[in-house]
């Protein structure tokens, strides 16, 4: 049984965070498979998903290295409306493999490690000690993460052609971890530029993004920061998906489908290991444009239409009966049918 405090929580044992790491692994992986069947996004989109949930799942296995055999530090989860490890946990990684060298300068050296391995093994007979096995752990984790690869709190996209019958010529993606949610979220904008290439103005466009559009808040408001800063591009379509939450054992609250597979697991109806999947995509598209300003400088703007919102849920063939029992309400609104993915054996 996980018995774990609201909000940033720290598990009761290595053998939970195990677990916790496999089910969340797992479940994300079963996500993307998912997403790209059921065609939730186009082609383009797809591959910017899945480079944007590869950083995530890497990132995520650089925490179960580096807190593997570490006693006195424990990686901490969100159990609220999340499921995923508390937005500090990269901040942490981050300055890790900023002083990358450092810290391996300071490390045992493999081959003395691997000695020392081997005697206490072979001619010992004894099993190795926790302090050596963090060791060997740390290692694993400086030698072999790579800081460009973590899932920064805000990550850039490139400019790219849209593909062919989209509603503007260019795209740009970028995804950002919220803060206030401890969640990921994942955004593509459709644009038209004012000039021959918009790569010209690719530093002006990222900063843009990274300052206005770095975390959640009304898709409108968002919308209208951007269009605003950026006289020569015009948004067409913004996409924003939200990933998550994550309703499984490891969280604890309101959420009505947590609340449903919290009650199964506790009624022992469903497995401990049982997990569902929320996610949701909010779309706003332009209507038409508006000029603004005086005669010498005028700028144009976009007149947005309201935002579309779908919710999808995926979860295994189990867990979709029990939801559809309990959360009948919730289930009946999905954009689509709930997606089946497997369980975790």
């Amino acid at each position: 049984m996980i018995v774990t405090p609201l909000d940033s929580a720290i598990l009761d044992s290595k053998e939970q965070y195990v677990f916790y790491h496999e089910m969340v692994d797992f479940a994300l992986k079963e996500l993307l498979v998912a997403v790209q069947q059921k065609q939730i996004l186009n082609q383009q989109e797809i591959l910017l998903f899945k480079q944007y949930s590869d950083l995530l799942l890497y990132s995520i296995e650089a925490m179960r290295i580096k807190y593997m055999y570490d006693d006195e530090e424990n990686m901490k989860v969100d159990l609220t409306d999340s499921g995923f490890p508390n937005y500090l946990e990269f901040r942490y990684l981050f300055n890790d493999l900023e002083l990358r060298e450092e810290y391996l300068g300071k490390l045992t050296d493999v081959e003395t490690l691997k000695k020392e391995f081997l005697n206490t093994l072979l001619h010992k007979k004894e099993p190795i000690s926790k302090r050596k096995l963090f060791q060997a752990a740390s290692i694993v984790y400086y030698a072999s993460a790579k800081k460009e690869y973590i899932f920064n709190r805000f990550v850039q996209g490139k400019i790219l052609e849209a593909p062919e019958n989209a509603v503007a010529k260019y795209m740009v993606s970028w995804s950002f971890y919220d803060v206030s949610h401890n969640r990921p979220f994942i955004c593509y904008m459709y644009f038209d530029y004012d000039g021959s290439n918009p790569q010209k103005e690719k530093d002006e466009i990222y900063t843009t993004l990274k300052t206005v559009a770095d975390r959640a808040m009304n898709l409108d408001t968002m919308a209208y920061g951007i269009d605003k800063r950026l006289s020569n591009v015009f948004p067409k379509l913004i996409k924003r998906i939200d990933l998550g939450p994550i309703h499984s054992v490891f969280a604890k609250d309101e959420n009505k489908v947590t609340h449903a597979i919290l009650e199964g697991i506790a009624g022992k109806t469903i497995p401990l290991n049982s997990y569902a999947i929320s996610l949701k995509m909010d779309e706003l598209q332009s209507q038409s444009e508006f000029k603004e300003g005086s005669f010498f400088s005028k700028q144009t703007f976009q007149k947005w239409d309201t935002v579309f919102n779908q919710r999808y849920v995926f979860a295994p063939h189990r867990i979709i009966q029990l939801l559809y029992s309990k959360t009948p309400e919730i289930m009946n609104k999905l954009a689509k049918a709930p997606i089946q993915i497997s369980e975790l054996k």
